[in-house]
């Protein structure tokens, strides 16, 4: 903040060296940006703008011989009455005459806003009540062909005009060698009004910053919120900005000559640029670091880093806007500016059309948080834990604890199946049995699969079912579908486990057995089934009946709410059960 004073201080008084710069220099820059071919004329007659700038020019450096080659006069009068006529002419346009440099004509033909191709009104004389027209027409020089000038009724009309012009009253009251002697065609004393208003600029813009912070402290008192001190990083560019407007009111009241006034105008334009610039910046940083660490704090983490990628595109923006606007404001013409950068847009599209294609699809795929760091998915064919997600590709750990690299063009058309996101996995084996099973081991078989599931705790019973699918060619297929509520694959590998081997208890206990997916040649006498165990299963089913309790097509619900969770899991002799059980 000490050293903004100073940078201030040096830029404006740089201002002489872009003085020593031609206006006429910047607008053949922004003629040659329109392909126009350059005059023979060495005084850039050739135009509106090249005429009047370059009368000032001539005019504030003391040489009112060539000022006078841009009034339309005799060859006698110019030689005689030409340079005295020109001077007048130049404490005119100082003081008296209203309009715009900036916009004047570059093209030979002018502007039709301004009038025809012969003839120009650039502005006016404006003296008490009195507004006389300021007039360019084109005439034809022997030399350099057609050329733009003050039109003689215009020149009538200066030494009139000059009379009534009343010179700054604030110069009666100085030395007169402030007045008198001049530096880059402005008087001394301006030199030194526009520095002793610079400490004052500083002070209006720090009050200005002051002023503006006040309502910010009053709310955040009465949200009862700290204070983060946010505001103190916008006040310098705001000051710059402020400083810079204050400075450029007190400047009004000097009456700085035209061609100076314009080289003013333009550094203090650039000032405030580069202050209201600087401030968009500061702004957008901090918006995007709050929305990030809000998303990230909410568990977003895609939509987190997607915030990384508009803060680094808007201070792209911000940059490539503040340069174009400086250059509009030096005078530069940015229309073949504009043109070029659509398209070199167009061009660098094309050739990037991959790069932009995955950058699009990295925005997809980390807007809609599709995938997280860390989630374990499928790709395709590859399964594996996503490492990283860039703007260019997305980096997978596949299971074989290699590094797969996806573009994120492919990634935003691929099916990805997303495991860590699930909240329960499915339990759904299909069960092979042997074809001489009887009907009511059958029976016995579906009840007790069935009250099993329902009894686990780790099993969703509300969704849990067994039923007698289908006849195979080789065996009688029964189906399960359950879910296990966990999301951890390791708990559901021992889940699965455990609910594999009470289903083999089971299928044992009914006295049937696993049916074979081949042919069995039989060399010995078969045994057959277990008559026994056949006939306590019957019998258990005959039970049922002999009640009215046959559980099928399900268990009553009274029976099913009293199985939830009547299994012991994980089992007693478990050492996980164990280690659950101490206190």
């Amino acid at each position: 903040m000490r050293k903004l004073p100073l940078l201030i201080l040096l830029v404006l008084l740089s201002a002489p060296g872009l003085m020593a710069q031609s206006v006429g220099g910047l607008l053949k820059s922004g003629t040659q940006a329109q392909q126009t071919p350059p005059s023979a004329d060495p005084l850039h007659r050739e135009t509106p703008s090249g005429t009047v700038v370059g009368f000032l020019e001539a005019a504030q450096a003391g040489n009112p011989r060539t000022a006078a080659d841009y009034l339309q006069l005799s060859t006698v009068r110019r030689q005689s009455q030409g340079p005295d006529l020109a001077d007048k002419l130049k404490v005119l346009m100082d003081r008296a005459f209203v309009g715009s440099l900036r916009r004047l004509s570059t093209s030979p033909e002018g502007s039709p806003d301004y009038g025809s191709g012969d003839q120009q009104t650039i502005g006016s004389f404006s003296s008490g009540d009195a507004d006389v027209p300021v007039v360019l027409v084109r005439v034809a020089d022997p030399n350099f062909g057609k050329v733009w000038l003050f039109s003689s009724d215009t020149l009538s009309k200066v030494p009139e005009l000059y009379d009534t012009v009343e010179a700054h009253q604030v110069e009666s009251k100085l030395p007169q060698s402030l007045v008198r002697n001049t530096f880059l065609g402005m008087p001394l004393w301006q030199w030194l009004a526009l520095l002793a208003a610079i400490p004052v600029a500083l002070a209006i813009g720090w009050a200005v910053v002051l002023l503006l912070a006040i309502p910010r402290r009053l709310w955040l008192k009465f949200r009862h919120r700290p204070n983060l001190h946010s505001y103190s990083r916008m006040s310098t560019p705001l000051l710059v900005c402020f400083s810079a407007l204050a400075h450029r009111v007190m400047a009004h009241y000097l009456g700085l000559p035209l061609l100076s006034r314009l080289y003013y105008y333009r550094t203090i334009g650039v000032l405030i640029s580069i202050g209201f610039f600087w401030f968009l910046l500061r702004v957008t940083n901090l918006t995007m670091q709050r929305l990030r660490i809000h998303a990230v704090s909410a568990g977003r983490i895609g939509t987190g880093t997607l915030m990384v990628l508009a803060q680094r595109l808007l201070t792209a923006l911000v940059v490539i806007v503040a340069v174009l606007g400086t250059l509009g404001i030096l005078g530069f013409n940015l229309t073949t500016v504009l043109a070029g950068l659509g398209i070199g847009g167009i061009a660098i599209a094309f050739a990037a059309q991959k790069t932009l294609e995955n950058l699009f699809g990295g925005v997809s795929v980390l807007a809609d948080e599709v995938i997280r760091v860390g989630d374990y998915c499928r790709f395709g064919d590859r399964t594996g834990t996503v490492e990283d997600i860039s703007l260019r590709s997305t980096r997978v750990r596949t299971d074989a604890r290699t590094e797969l690299s996806i573009p994120n063009g492919a990634l935003a058309t691929m099916n990805i199946e997303n495991f860590t996101r699930r909240d329960k996995i499915q339990f759904s084996p299909v069960l092979a049995i042997r074809y001489e099973t009887t009907a009511d081991q059958l029976r016995y078989l579906l009840a007790e699969i069935r009250r099993m599931l329902y009894e686990h705790p780790k099993i969703e019973s509300d969704s849990a079912s067994i039923r007698f699918a289908n006849f195979d060619n080789s065996a009688l297929r029964l189906e399960i579908v359950s879910y296990v509520l966990t999301r951890d694959s390791n708990e559901f590998a021992a889940i699965r486990e455990d609910l594999l081997l009470r289903i083999i208890d089971i299928v044992g206990k009914s006295g049937s057995g696993f049916a074979f997916p081949s042919q069995t040649l039989y060399f010995s006498r078969d045994s057959g089934l277990d008559k026994q165990k056949t006939a306590a299963a019957e019998q258990e089913v005959q039970h049922w009946r002999d009640q009215n309790n046959l559980p099928f097509p399900d268990f009553a619900p009274a029976e099913k709410s009293a199985f939830r969770a009547s299994i012991v899991y994980p089992p007693p002799e478990s050492a996980t059960g164990k280690q659950q059980r101490l206190p």
